[in-house]
């Protein structure tokens, strides 16, 4: 577009350049016709006055005619100098010069001699010169050499100023046509520089967002590693400190195996010799109570620990396995969860409520949405009040364009406010302990919504009811984290 307004601009200024030169071409040749024509006409009106005056005084013989006579013979000398270099300044009209000179000259004797003739008292005699028609032939001819000069000038004048008016306008549509394409190239080159700046802007802002958005998720990450690293902390000090229980009774009661061993080996090894009644009474008791109860305790602490690893391993494969986003109607999931566990809330009387429309729909992994909510839920019916029937309300609601807020709220036993942390922790319960379970729960719920992008956190207090709160991305394919994290 700037190259293109460049020519056209180049174009108007050679056009322009070349008319205005042609107009003032036209213009000098019109100015110098217009001299001559001037020049020539003054010429004929100073002939007649002079040849008036003349006339007039030899008629009346009135000296006052006599003064335009001599005014208009005394200018004609300097009006024919004009007249000559008038025409000597143009090239446009062919005039006889020469032969206007000679009669210019020969009229001007004409006219001074009647004139001497008078003045010396032979009025006869110059009014018989007059009469003689040779003053008036030179004077008609004179006039007729004029007249055909002016007329000529005239229509080279208004062929010139014709000629004029034709380049003045052409100029001016020139001047107008390249000035509007001007004007054309120009706001198309505006336009193009506003489009381009405010692609420029946009991809500033964007950059900007993103840098935002980048510096806002290296945070994001910077805290889930910090938080991870504490878990990490955490669950290698409990499980550290739950798995070595259960070798340590297995070790205690490996002790007392050996010590009730030697009391079956000394009444086993008596050889011919009949044991004693202390011996015997060792022995049985050994067989009877001690063996036993040894081997019960070692097998519930092998239990526990088999318990313990199984739930650990459960957490670390849900870790590593990998996320697979689909849009899911988040009514119709926590409708089918909520059946599994419809008959153990109704007939006691309670009741599960679900109102999520507006939050329907999600794009995220179901597998681990199922396990959150199935965890909850069980959770729920597991520590209900004894005292009241179970209600189990859900809701959801948008926090922007990007996340959502769903409540699980339940009027159950509720938690301590110095647990509220301490019961996503893995192998920590809270509360009584008259349910059965291992305390890997809401650790596995917590895992779980963490891969999503999310996080839990509870409200409580003992015998209120909770309400877990969970936040979670929209769409997880925007904010789907590598596995384990």
């Amino acid at each position: 577009m700037l190259m293109i307004g460049a020519a056209v601009l180049a174009a108007i200024v050679t056009s322009s350049f070349y008319l205005a030169r042609s107009t003032q071409s036209y213009f000098g040749d019109v100015v110098r016709l217009r001299d001559l024509r001037s020049a020539s006409a003054d010429m004929l009106l100073f002939l007649r006055g002079a040849e008036a005056g003349q006339r007039g005084y030899l008629l009346s013989r009135d000296r006052e005619f006599l003064d335009p006579y001599i005014a208009a013979t005394d200018r004609m000398a300097k009006q024919r100098d004009q007249l000559m270099k008038a025409y000597d300044g143009q090239d446009a009209i062919v005039f006889p010069i020469d032969q206007f000179n000679r009669l210019l000259d020969a009229k001007l004797m004409e006219m001074k001699q009647t004139v001497d003739l008078a003045q010396s008292g032979h009025f006869e005699d110059a009014v018989a010169l007059v009469r003689a028609a040779t003053g008036r032939e030179l004077m008609d001819d004179i006039s007729a050499l004029l007249v055909a000069l002016i007329r000529d000038l005239d229509e080279k004048l208004g062929s010139g100023i014709d000629q004029l008016n034709s380049r003045a306008s052409t100029l001016q549509w020139v001047t107008l046509g390249g000035g509007l394409i001007i004007m054309i190239v120009v706001s198309g080159a505006i336009l193009i520089v506003i489009q381009h700046v405010r692609e420029l802007s946009l991809a500033h802002r964007e950059v900007e967002t993103l840098n935002a958005g980048l510096e806002e998720r290296v945070n994001e990450r910077t805290n889930d590693l910090i938080q991870a690293n504490r878990e990490i902390q955490r669950y290698a000090y409990i499980v550290s400190h739950d798995l070595r229980a259960p070798l340590v009774n297995i070790m205690g009661f490996t002790s007392e195996l050996d010590q009730t061993l030697k009391s079956i080996r000394a009444y086993v090894l008596a050889d011919e010799a009949k044991p004693t009644e202390e011996q015997i009474r060792a022995a049985r008791m050994a067989v009877e109570e001690d063996l036993p109860e040894a081997i019960s305790f070692i097998r519930s602490s092998t239990k526990k620990m088999d318990g313990l690893i199984n739930a650990i391993l459960k957490i670390s494969r849900d870790g590593r396995r990998e996320l697979k986003p689909e849009r899911v109607n988040l009514q119709n999931l926590l409708e089918a969860t909520a059946d599994s566990i419809n008959h153990q809330v109704t007939d006691a009387g309670g009741k599960v409520s679900i109102s999520v429309a507006a939050a329907r729909n999600l794009v995220t992994d179901k597998f681990s949405l199922e396990q959150i909510f199935g965890n909850l839920f069980d959770n729920a019916v597991k520590y209900k009040s004894p005292d009241r029937p179970l209600t189990l309300d859900v809701t959801a609601q948008a926090l922007g364009r990007s996340m959502v807020r769903i409540e699980v709220k339940d009027n159950g036993r509720g938690i301590a406010p110095e647990d509220h942390e301490r019961v996503f922790e893995l192998f920590r319960r809270s509360g009584r302990q008259d349910s059965p379970g291992e305390g890997i729960g809401l650790a596995h719920v917590r895992s779980l919504v963490r891969n999503l992008g999310g996080e839990i956190t509870v409200t409580s207090t003992l015998g209120g009811g909770s309400t877990f709160i969970i936040r979670l991305p929209i769409d997880l394919s925007q904010h789907v984290r590598s596995p384990g994290i």
